[in-house]
């Protein structure tokens, strides 16, 4: 269900949203698509922060538990 509202935007955005939505499209339905895409960055980008942070929060313990699996691994035959 689509609902009707005003905005008011300047001229030179007036021109290129005309320019670029063309006149196979309307430009609610540029505007619309335009505002989807970002929404879905914005949300991306959210996730992508919060996973960053659990990372970042595990990594020393991770890393000290890899360090500690590495001293029992077998050293590689010298070369010869």
């Amino acid at each position: 269900m689509k609902e009707k509202t005003s905005i008011t935007l300047s001229r030179d955005v007036l021109r290129d949203l005309a320019r670029y939505a063309g006149s196979a499209r309307s430009r609610s339905a540029y505007i619309e698509r335009v505002l989807r895409r970002h929404f879905r960055r914005r949300s991306r980008a959210a996730a992508q922060a919060r996973d960053l942070e659990r990372i970042n929060a595990a990594a020393d313990r991770l890393n000290a538990e890899m360090a500690e699996v590495l001293q029992f691994q077998a050293p590689w035959p010298e070369d010869g």
